[in-house]
């Protein structure tokens, strides 16, 4: 635009200077005014008290920017048309997706370690808030589905059985470890341990200390306490599962029982979401790692990507399948094709890889009932024909 001045006398003149308008971040006045107006993506970098919110326009281009307390952030939808939401699938995004889409808003969760590389120079919750913008518009990050509440209670669960078991397990090794201190042997395994403990406990000639005796009957009285608690929540997850046509369907599965079909559930509401079985084996870390070049191409180890809780749960249902396996061959008996092909992978590389092996096909099986809604049935042997 032209720019007018005087010069100092009764007429003005102008100098003909041409100066450009009022910028904001590559946008003139006008259209950052009009961008603010029509923005419809809302990036959120989440924490406990405090919201970092970058507003985009259509263009993807930010507009406005907002630092929200917890309560500021629950009243900042009320007035505004949003149409899309980002988040970070961290802590509290599940419920603040559930939230948010209650108001007819969609929701995008993306998963954290493929949001890092779109951060630029330092890390501040404004350049994550930035970040998550980049990252939502990259077609190949596939966002997080939002949990339900059952779901997330279901997950819990899982969670506080995990933590009693580390508890109860802590606490054996510890009254383990006093009586090796005075001589004591503890056979192995839990139940055979403890009952010696209590045996060691009763026995006023077992050499235990007197000083030390009252802390580890208090140590054993927390076991029976944490082997009870455990037992309830059990039988709290047997009826949840009978409740589920889908974990009835995934227990049909072999190697896989009430903790591996209650964890899957809770971990992914809609198996669909996952394009074949191999994804979601790939999504519990189950594929193995790729190192590939040019024409050359290396598959490594198990990627050990995803969720280790349900990985460790099918690693030791397939253990368990390969071990009834390898009884059932011994005493003669006639194995299916599943079993017939662990074993021969066992055979010919070593047991652990066979396990993993085992594991990633549980995955894929585990998926194709899940996805057609039936049980799993066993396929005979291949036997060879005579004359073949």
């Amino acid at each position: 635009m032209r720019v007018g001045c005087t010069d100092g006398m009764d007429s003005s003149r102008s100098l003909g200077i041409m100066v450009p308008a009022r910028v904001y971040g590559g946008l003139e006045h006008n259209e950052w005014k009009e961008s603010e107006m029509n923005a419809t993506t809302v990036a959120v970098d989440l924490a406990k008290n405090v919201f970092e919110l970058a507003v985009a326009d259509e263009q993807w281009r930010v507009a406005e920017r907002h630092r929200l307390t917890r309560t500021q952030f629950e009243r900042w939808f009320n007035n505004r048309e949003v149409k899309l939401v980002v988040m970070e699938a961290c802590g509290s995004a599940h419920h603040w997706g559930r939230v948010l889409r209650a108001r007819g808003i969609e929701v995008r969760l993306l998963p954290p370690q493929y949001v890092r590389a779109y951060v630029k120079r330092n890390k501040t919750d404004a350049a994550d808030a930035a970040a998550l913008l980049e990252a939502a518009r990259a077609a190949d990050i596939k966002p997080v589905a939002v949990k339900s509440v059952e779901q997330q209670a279901l997950q819990a669960l899982h969670r506080t059985r995990s933590g009693w078991m580390a508890s109860r397990t802590g606490r054996i090794n510890m009254l383990r470890g006093f009586c090796r201190e005075f001589g004591l042997v503890v056979p192995e395994g839990a139940a055979r341990g403890l009952a010696q403990i209590a045996r060691f406990l009763a026995d006023e000639r077992s050499g235990l200390p007197g000083m030390l005796r009252g802390s580890m009957r208090l140590l054993l009285e927390e076991i029976r306490l944490m082997e009870a608690r455990i037992q309830q929540l059990e039988l709290d997850l047997v009826e949840l599962a009978q409740q589920s046509p889908a974990c009835q369907v995934l227990q049909s599965v072999p190697g896989i029982g009430l903790l591996t079909s209650t964890a899957m559930v809770a971990a992914v509401g809609d198996p669909r979401s996952f394009d074949s079985g191999r994804r979601y084996a790939s999504f519990l870390g189950l594929t193995p790692r790729e190192f590939s070049s040019g024409g050359h191409r290396y598959l490594g180890r198990i990627s050990k990507r995803g969720d280790r809780y349900i990985r460790m749960l099918l690693t030791h249902g397939a253990r368990s399948v390969l071990r009834a396996a390898t009884v059932a061959r011994r005493c003669g008996r006639q194995l299916d094709r599943l079993r017939n092909w662990a074993l021969a992978v066992q055979a010919r590389t070593n047991h652990n890889k066979a396990t993993c092996a085992l594991a990633n096909k549980l995955a894929r099986i585990a998926w194709a009932v899940w996805v057609k809604h039936e049980k799993y049935q066993t396929e005979p042997a291949f036997t060879a024909q005579p004359g073949a």
